[in-house]
């Protein structure tokens, strides 16, 4: 190409498809987002682009790399990058775009033929770190490069927000929410809509309609995985997840004591009732390494191993434990900073385990896992 030959406005939206929106996932060009291409003889380009909502807070970077892009064309000399907004005949043709017409939203992970594989991870009691795990892995998956959505289901609990980083702030675009994302994983949590640390005091019908909207209502996009973080027990919140995403496989969060252990088998044995899957046993805070090379077992041991063996025995299928993850400090305050131990310090023993465990849940084959079968025991 000779030095006074100039980019065409058809290699300029050939760059610009190659730009997605950040919350969507999808090329700005399929979206309707590219308003105008305009290319002078002296090589200056200039794009117009639609954002999809007023305030976008992404908008910062919409603008970065549509202007990297074209920029990055032979012959363009200079990038202007003009931002305006969709209207709202335009926000309807986007979500047609991005939902059909339907006009009442529905769970796409409950779809037949869904290939997002949705892991519920629970415990019997408060206490035992089913959070740290849930970012964690979340983080890992995340990392090996896998699309992973968390709900954070503890509506009364809710800390995941913090412990993954995500201080952004959900977008409403017509009926659908776009959730935050951080560290490549999409999130969404009851704590992004109320102000400060205010207190969530709901009855059970409103926890469902929440979890409901957070399932539905919000564009999750193609997902490999999901992760819900369930608050403690086998109340409402989990009852509602039976209900709403029934091929949804339950992973049992414990710690070695054996009280801990009786109460996460309670937890686990929720699936015999709500005809789940169980995918596996976590044992977290397993033991202490300590300076001279040895273990203390600060919470007792084999806790894990009975839950996986018990559940095993209840469920008739083998129930494994996942993994055994070591008592860290570094888990914990890599939570209070917002960057999973998985990133921060993958080498740490903890982070080893959970990372294990992350390759074992997104690598095994679906195959039936996962889906209920409609089976009855054959008569006599």
């Amino acid at each position: 190409m000779t030095s006074n030959q100039i980019a065409t406005t058809e290699a300029v939206r050939e760059a610009l498809s190659r730009v997605r929106d950040p919350e969507i996932g999808r090329p700005i060009t399929e979206l309707g987002m590219v308003k105008d291409v305009t290319v002078a003889e002296d090589g200056a380009v200039a794009v117009a682009i639609y954002l999809t909502v007023a305030g976008c807070p992404l908008r910062d970077r919409i603008q970065r790399e549509v202007t990297e892009a074209v920029a990055g064309l032979p012959g363009v000399r200079a990038v202007d990058v003009e931002l305006d907004v969709m209207s709202d005949e335009q926000r309807t043709e986007l979500r047609r775009k991005l939902r059909g017409d339907r006009d009442d939203p529905v769970i796409p992970f409950a779809q037949p033929g869904s290939l997002t594989r949705v892991y519920c991870v629970a415990s019997g009691k408060g206490g035992v770190g089913k959070s740290s795990v849930t970012v964690n892995l979340a983080a890992a998956m995340a990392a090996r490069g896998l699309s992973v959505g968390v709900v954070d289901a503890d509506i009364y609990g809710h800390s995941v927000p913090r412990m993954l980083g995500a201080d952004g702030r959900p977008t409403k675009v017509e009926s659908m929410i776009m959730p935050p994302q951080a560290h490549g994983v999409k999130v969404i949590s009851i704590g992004m809509f109320t102000p400060g640390n205010t207190p969530v005091v709901w009855r059970g019908p409103m926890l469902h309609r929440a979890l409901q909207q957070f399932l539905a209502d919000v564009f999750w996009g193609d997902l490999d995985v999901l992760l819900l973080d369930l608050p403690p027990g086998t109340g409402d919140v989990a009852i509602s997840v039976a209900q709403l995403i029934p091929n949804a496989e339950i992973l049992v969060v414990t710690t070695p004591q054996q009280a801990a252990a009786e109460v996460a088998e309670r937890a686990g044995a929720i699936a015999l009732q709500t005809r789940q899957r169980l995918a596996g046993v976590i044992e977290n805070m397993s033991w202490l390494e300590m300076p001279d090379g040895s273990r203390m077992d600060v919470f007792g041991t084999g806790g894990g191993q009975v839950v996986a063996d018990s559940l095993s025995r209840a469920t008739g299928a083998e129930v494994p434990l996942l993994g055994q993850v070591p008592l860290d400090p570094r888990l914990r305050e890599a939570g209070d900073a917002g960057t999973p131990l998985v990133l921060g310090e993958p080498d740490a023993p903890a982070a080893v385990v959970l990372r294990e465990v992350a390759h074992r849940l997104s690598t095994r084959a679906r195959g039936l896992a996962g889906r209920l079968l409609s089976v009855s025991p054959a008569g006599r």
